[in-house]
């Protein structure tokens, strides 16, 4: 063994490996569980320790992390500062792109019972992602949010999303990213066309969904899966609950076993594609509920699921779909470890809910732990 190695061991059959002091998370050769390398037991440790601490120290506890928490909080403030050329041009990754697209949703249901404080901040955090870190231009991002006002095109109401759901695939072209990202309510209705295994369909709320009802994935997949042409993919991100299949995707990847489970529709449906790749990652499953929390910034509401897809993917610039969700995966047990919610200022931060695994479907299957996550 190096200096430089560390030995971890399997909890559940004991094996020993010895790895890298960086290493973030390795599989069991035996019993194929996740075991968390040095890197993630230590990021691990941050967490915890930056969660018991006031804003401030929690920017300076995170050491790289703080610098991102830092300058994410600066642009949602400050969104005007995204006018220069964002470092991470088109093309600066050595890999040829056609158009960028992308679409992000963030409602808030002002004024109302069941409102949400952290969907702009969610939104605008990816905004800064997508052109910071992957090169999307400013005029070929449309957002929709409650901040342009209740009459605006771009209003979260139900028409509008499902315009711009249009507009997001209209015209597109092999070489083509596309991006859906949607921060809201999630609910599930009775399937009453045999097209869900469990027997629901899985929907999203936009704003005035109390008077012109949800979203439903069948109409979803109909229009942004179907429409995708050879050569183009669609990146659909839902921080919502209930969430698991809102794209109603043909394949769902279990994390554990490393396998993709068929999730075709019993009617025999058709929800392919049309020759292109759509993938979506799920704040969590279809009977299963998303959190937002202030537990990450201190102060600042926001998505768990993503909040922690942004932090892993600035801090890991090459990460491959499999390891994503493995760091993710990481992340929220540490942040969910049974000593931590002991600790009453902890379960305030955190809502008293547990945060849920996210999922990862798509219309075909693909090695998850080679394939490089690029949007």
């Amino acid at each position: 063994m190096t200096p430089a190695a560390k030995v971890v061991i399997c909890n559940r059959c004991n094996k020993q490996y010895s790895v890298a002091k960086y290493a973030a998370i390795i599989r069991c050769t035996e019993c194929k569980v996740i075991i968390p390398g040095p890197a993630s037991v230590e990021l691990g440790h941050q967490i915890r320790h930056a969660l018991s601490k006031t804003k401030s120290t929690l920017h300076q506890s995170f050491g790289n992390g703080g610098k991102l928490l830092k300058r994410m909080h600066s642009s949602s403030t400050n969104v005007s500062s995204l006018d220069t050329k964002p470092p991470y041009a088109a093309g600066n990754s050595g890999e040829a792109h056609g158009m960028k697209r992308a679409l992000l949703c963030g409602v808030t249901y002002r004024d109302k019972t069941y409102s949400l404080k952290g969907t702009v901040n969610d939104v605008k955090r990816m905004k800064v992602l997508l052109m910071q870190r992957f090169g999307y231009r400013r005029d070929c991002i449309r957002i929709l949010t409650e901040e342009t006002g209740s009459e605006s095109d771009f209003s979260p109401t139900k028409k509008n999303i499902q315009e711009s759901l249009k507009w997001l695939v209209e015209g597109s072209e092999s070489g083509d990213s596309l991006v859906f990202y949607f921060s809201g309510h999630g609910l599930r209705q009775p399937d009453f066309n045999d097209d869900e295994k469990d027997g629901f369909d899985e929907t999203i709320c936009p704003v005035d969904f109390m008077q012109e009802g949800m979203i439903l994935d069948n109409e979803i997949n109909s229009t942004i899966v179907r429409p995708l042409k050879k050569g183009i993919t669609l990146h659909a991100i839902v921080d919502a609950c209930h969430s698991g299949t809102v794209l109603d995707l043909e394949y769902v990847y279990d994390l554990p076993k490393d396998i993709w489970i068929d999730n075709k529709p019993p009617s025999k449906a058709d929800k392919s594609t049309s020759g292109g790749l759509a993938i979506c990652l799920s704040a969590c499953g279809d009977d299963e509920m998303a959190s937002d929390t202030s537990a990450f910034t201190g102060k600042d509401m926001t998505g768990a699921m993503t909040f922690i897809l942004i932090h892993v993917v600035e801090n890991v610039p090459e990460i491959t779909y499999g390891s994503l969700l493995d760091q993710m995966h990481e992340v929220i047990e540490q942040v969910n470890y049974k000593r931590c919610l002991t600790v009453p200022c902890l379960r305030i931060l955190l809502g008293h809910r547990k945060i849920e695994n996210p999922m990862l479907s798509s219309s075909q299957e693909f090695p998850v732990y080679s394939k490089k996550f690029l949007l």
